[in-house]
């Protein structure tokens, strides 16, 4: 019950905050409820240097001390070599995959007239490519996989997915960072139903990406022994920290140019002082004994994702383009540079819902580890 309502609080807070703001600012409400989206009508900033600087140089200080750490541990795991050799024969739904998305890939770039009526829709079936690929891979190191050994969650995940990813279309509506081209002539259900496929994707394609990184310890080398992060008995912060994230959000529409990351971390910031109000388990325990390998695993598995996802996006014939204010610049595929940064908030806020719903299942509170 009490996952419930964390899970309603966060459903209210995320929907009803930046909807209220824009509607105490006097915008126009129609224009946010217009669907599928078309319209235009958040006016973005131009580059600014001195943003972008400022922003990289907080990213890097964020990032870096995490791969020196890495980089430095790595030389002690040199002697584990011998156990991570491969064990078990990569497996035929793997090699069926592999075969099928690189073919999925040519007909997703290319415009042979006969593929015509389905040019549209190659996304999704590259995506459970990737998918299945990706758990092949971890099954030929480990032997078993989250597609063939939790095969029930593994397909909640689908589910969970498409509702997940819409709440992120919801806030874009507020800042219009991203807007889709191709698809102009759907109508509403289309829309909907041609939208929430490739939506559907997203989750089990992060948790089955950290799954294969987790059987891989050199990406996570020392991060077992990392800095502690003491979590405070009071619960001061999390008002603190929940009084902040809703005024974000409450204003994300009425200075979409300023609090366009909120798009990110928000929700991410809400689930941690919501976990602190309500006075539950810390979704990352390990943390304080200094244990970030699955918070690394997480980021880095998003970032992954994000990789592929912008560049099977690249030359789609139904893509999405970017609109990023003061940071627009040195695009990689369609993505502006610093915008992969979104996708490290991302990982954990994937990690942490996929996980309340499978500790929803078994009674158990906090979040558990996928991998050592």
């Amino acid at each position: 019950m009490k996952t419930w309502l964390h899970a309603i609080s966060l459903i209210l807070l995320l929907l009803g905050l930046p909807f209220a703001g824009i509607w105490m600012s006097g915008h126009d409400i129609a224009a946010y409820l217009e669907f599928p989206p078309r319209t235009q009508y958040v006016e973005h900033a131009p580059f600014s240097w001195p943003v972008f600087i400022g922003l990289a140089t907080i990213i890097l200080a964020v990032m870096l001390p995490f791969i020196i750490h890495i980089m430095r541990s790595r030389k002690e795991i040199r002697s584990m070599r011998v156990d991570e050799r491969i064990r078990h024969p990569f497996p035929w739904w793997g090699w069926v995959s592999l075969v099928l998305g690189a073919a999925f890939w040519v007909l997703a770039w290319s415009r042979f007239p006969w593929f015509e009526p389905l040019q549209l829709y190659t996304f999704s079936p590259l995506w459970i490519c990737y998918i299945v690929s990706i758990n092949a891979f971890t099954f030929r190191r480990t032997g078993h996989c989250l597609m063939t050994h939790d095969t029930r969650f593994f397909l909640v995940l689908f589910a969970l997915s498409a509702a997940f990813w819409w709440f992120f279309e919801y806030l874009n509506r507020f800042v219009q960072n991203w807007y889709y081209v191709g698809c102009d002539h759907f109508t509403p259900l289309q829309y909907f139903v041609m939208a929430t496929l490739p939506f559907s994707t997203v989750l089990p394609a992060v948790l089955s990406t950290e799954e294969w990184l987790a059987c891989h310890p050199g990406c996570h080398a020392g991060l077992d022994r990392f800095h502690p992060l003491r979590r405070s008995p009071s619960s001061r912060g999390g008002v603190l920290l929940l009084a902040a994230s809703s005024t974000g959000l409450l204003l994300i529409g009425v200075f979409p140019n300023q609090l366009y990351p909120l798009v990110w971390v928000a929700p991410l910031l809400l689930l941690v002082a919501l976990n602190r109000v309500t006075h539950r388990p810390p979704f990352f325990p390990e943390l304080e004994q200094g244990d970030w390998r699955r918070v690394f695993r997480f980021a880095l598995a998003s970032l992954i994702c994000g990789f592929f996802w912008e560049l099977w996006n690249w030359h789609s014939l139904a893509k999405w383009i970017y609109t990023v204010p003061y940071v627009h610049r040195f695009q990689l595929f369609e993505m502006p540079l610093l915008g992969y940064a979104g996708y490290l908030p991302f990982g954990l806020e994937c990690a942490v819902i996929a996980e309340l719903i499978r500790h929803r299942k078994s009674g158990h509170a906090g979040v558990v580890s996928s991998g050592a």
